[in-house]
């Protein structure tokens, strides 16, 4: 077996691990990492409010939060600002309401509950 020159592997090297994917600026990687990673303050940094309409998706009711994700992704794709603006808003609008209405229906059950269960013992 010959020994050729493409398989030597140096290990005395160090290689830096890119933090975002496709980025080749190791330096903008740690800028942007660091923006990203502020605290309670990195959900201000999503623009196109992607992470909202996950999370409405999650803890919310889905068929409005999917409807969220959807509008975040044409936010994110298309090339007008103006309309990309609007999908946005509309993203951010659908993953409030999708949370919010899921919030009321978790609040809102028990007292209903109680509500017919005193109409059923009046009754009686």
């Amino acid at each position: 077996m010959s020994h050729s020159p493409h398989t030597s592997i140096k290990v005395d090297e160090e290689t830096a691990l890119n933090m975002v994917p496709g980025s080749a600026d190791p330096q903008k990687d740690l800028t942007t990492a660091a923006k990203n990673c502020s605290g309670a303050a990195a959900c201000c940094g999503d623009k196109h409010h992607r992470r909202l309409a996950i999370c409405s998706i999650i803890c919310g009711i889905s068929c409005i939060g999917i409807k969220a994700l959807i509008n975040s992704v044409k936010a994110e794709e298309e090339p007008d600002r103006e309309a990309s603006g609007r999908f946005s808003q509309r993203a951010k609008r659908l993953g409030i309401i999708s949370i919010a209405t899921w919030l009321a229906i978790l609040a809102l059950t028990p007292l209903l509950m109680a509500l017919f269960s005193y109409v059923v013992t009046l009754r009686d």
